[in-house]
């Protein structure tokens, strides 16, 4: 059997007419195909505004400096997540802690996060943001996230890079409970423009700064220029902005794949029940499930059995096997980078006991069943060794 990957785009006739179409049109980049996207990604997520961003760590970084992060500020995010979730913050010369995971969900634990904020009020350090990740697509437990934000008085910055499509109490996931969310769009996630990223929020005043600083922090709207306009082609840098825009190729391939996210979802999700079945005997902890939520299936990671063969010893047998397992995510606060600013091996012992028995199984849309099917016998074979 041909190489299965743990992930891959999905491409078809309809994303190629649409690149194509802009590619023959008068705008590739800063024209009618970014605002098409933003209008149709917030209407899809029932949202008040969409700002596209080049990507998801841009936009991380962006939605940090339009809350406020800087010198000084303190940010706390999951350790289970990949590195641009934790180095945003410190691009902005603040300064990074973690909060702990929920062994059973896999994202940032509510009664941890309750805990070291109590404990944060009485050394006078608390944070001003608080970046929860919804891990493999399953948002976080929200609700209670905006309770302690509204009562310790720091905001909510989601990094639901995994969840676009995903829903949380009956409301799709970006809609509600977050100051702002970051989606990704690089090429393995569930909507793709190659790269590119994506931040909802419902506060108009936020929006507006946000698209102020992924354009070099330069504004045409005379409404905020700090004179009068000399002509049409006035500008002025009114903030140290970048240069984070989108291309009108991407937000056309992104707004083609939009249309396509129900069916997209769907297979995800009918190959994730597929595999809870299938696997359902094996020594493994199979991803979590909750019914006040619908997970995006970006990822479908199990956990192996510490009692059985080794989690390399799993790995090697399946890659030998060309099947492309993975491993999501070292903990951040192990890499070497974090270790120099003093963070430790033991610190965060529930997100490192899930990383050294992680797997991340194969799963996307084009997937087929004898592919699946594979993947569990393999995966059966190497686990009884």
């Amino acid at each position: 059997m041909a190489f299965i990957p743990y992930s891959t785009q999905s491409i078809d006739e309809d994303d190629i007419a649409a690149v194509t179409a802009v590619l023959r049109a008068d705008y590739l980049t800063q024209g009618p195909a970014i605002p098409a996207f933003e209008e149709a990604f917030a209407q899809r997520h029932s949202v008040s505004y969409a700002v596209a961003i080049n990507n998801a760590t841009s936009a991380l970084h962006l939605a940090c400096i339009a809350m406020g992060v800087g010198p000084g500020s303190i940010v706390w995010t999951s350790p289970n997540s990949f590195v641009a979730s934790a180095n945003c913050a410190l691009y902005c010369g603040a300064r990074i802690d973690f909060v702990d995971i929920d062994p059973s969900t896999r994202n940032m634990s509510v009664s941890a996060l309750r805990d070291k904020l109590a404990d944060a009020k009485n050394a006078g350090e608390l944070p001003s943001v608080v970046i929860p990740v919804d891990f493999a697509g399953l948002p976080c437990d929200l609700q209670d996230m905006r309770a302690l934000a509204d009562e310790y008085g720091f905001r909510i910055l989601e990094d639901a890079s995994h969840a676009t499509g995903s829903s949380y109490l009956g409301a799709p996931t970006g809609s509600a409970w977050a100051d702002a969310t970051v989606f990704s769009f690089h090429a393995v996630k569930i909507v793709t423009t190659a790269e590119g990223g994506m931040i909802t929020t419902n506060d108009a005043a936020l929006a507006d700064e946000l698209r102020l600083l992924r354009s070099h922090g330069i504004t045409r709207d005379t409404a905020r220029m700090h004179g009068p306009s000399e002509g049409p082609w006035y500008y002025e840098q009114t903030a140290l902005g970048f240069n984070y825009r989108l291309t009108d190729i991407q937000a056309a391939l992104g707004l083609s794949q939009l249309a396509r996210l129900e069916t997209m979802q769907a297979r995800r999700t009918a190959l994730a029940d597929r595999y809870d079945t299938i696997l359902a005997d094996l020594p493994l902890t199979l991803p979590h499930r909750s019914n006040d939520r619908v997970s995006a299936w970006h990822l479908y990671a199990v956990e192996v059995d510490p009692a059985g063969p080794s989690r390399r010893t799993v790995f090697d047998a399946m890659r030998a096997a060309e099947i492309g397992v993975n491993v999501h995510y070292i903990p951040i606060h192990t890499q070497p980078y974090y270790r120099g600013l003093g963070f430790k091996y033991g610190d965060f012992p529930a997100a490192e006991h899930y990383y050294a028995h992680a797997i991340s199984l194969p799963l996307f849309p084009a997937m087929t069943e004898q592919q699946q099917d594979f993947v569990a016998a393999t995966l059966r074979t190497a686990l009884s060794a």
